[in-house]
């Protein structure tokens, strides 16, 4: 039986996007730049934290406000209020990673349906693709803004599959971050993790079925994986 996912759900922040350009927002802030990851890492952990107790509250709410706890402690070359601003801003500015284009090209054109699935607004995504030239590729762009809950709950899963009419199992996730990867396979999609950094993936979460470096790997990865389905005997009865 021919198990190749129909529908490819991709994350957004950090597994399109290239978020390097906001440590230089916090530079232009007065702000250190290696604030960034820090506060990147604050903001997931808020909203993790959130999910956890029942709670959906936007990505740019909790930016903000993560922001405004941080800085509060750092000499700016600004008003606060506007420090936070123009860092926020940056998130709407950011460009796609150099291999992402081709990569969703290549996909687009092997007959996948293509959405999104991220934790921050849909409206960032749009911006991202259309400055790239490939919004068209996209079917889909899903915000858990509209779910019950982030990513990595079930519900947020759930709901992409609801929105795409798929089923889980003939979905595949693609994300940098081996959270979103475990979070996806409970839900019962498949999952090709996407290794940028060259880090080893975390033996206390679910593993990925498929592993690349650059997203232009990933159609011959999945070409292969469904040649090798095709050729593997049928199941016993």
């Amino acid at each position: 039986m021919n198990t190749t996912p129909s529908v490819i759900v991709f994350d957004v922040n950090e597994t399109l996007s290239d978020m390097s350009p906001m440590g230089a927002r916090f530079s232009e802030a007065g702000a250190p730049a290696e604030l960034a990851k820090l506060w990147f890492a604050t903001l997931l952990r808020d909203g993790f934290a959130l999910t956890a107790s029942g709670e959906n509250v936007s990505f740019a709410r909790i930016g903000a406000e993560a922001l405004r706890g941080m800085l509060s402690r750092v000499e700016l070359n600004r008003d606060l209020d506007a420090a936070v601003e123009h860092i926020m801003e940056g998130m709407a500015g950011l460009g796609l990673h150099p291999d992402v284009p081709e990569g969703i090209r290549a996909l687009s054109a092997a007959g996948f349906r293509l959405i999104t699935l991220s934790n921050g607004p849909a409206r960032i995504a749009g911006k991202l693709f259309t400055t790239a030239g490939i919004r068209d590729a996209f079917e889909m762009l899903l915000s858990v803004e509209d779910a019950r809950a982030w990513k990595p709950a079930r519900a947020s899963y759930e709901y992409a599959a609801a929105a795409s009419g798929a089923d889980p199992a003939g979905m595949l996730l693609v994300a940098v971050h081996p959270w979103d990867i475990h979070g996806a396979a409970s839900a019962g999609l498949r999952t090709a993790w996407l290794n940028r950094t060259g880090g080893s993936y975390p033996g206390y979460f679910e593993a990925p079925e498929f592993t690349v470096t650059v997203l232009t790997e990933l159609p011959a990865v999945l070409a292969a994986a469904a040649a090798a389905d095709r050729l593997s005997p049928p199941a016993p009865r």
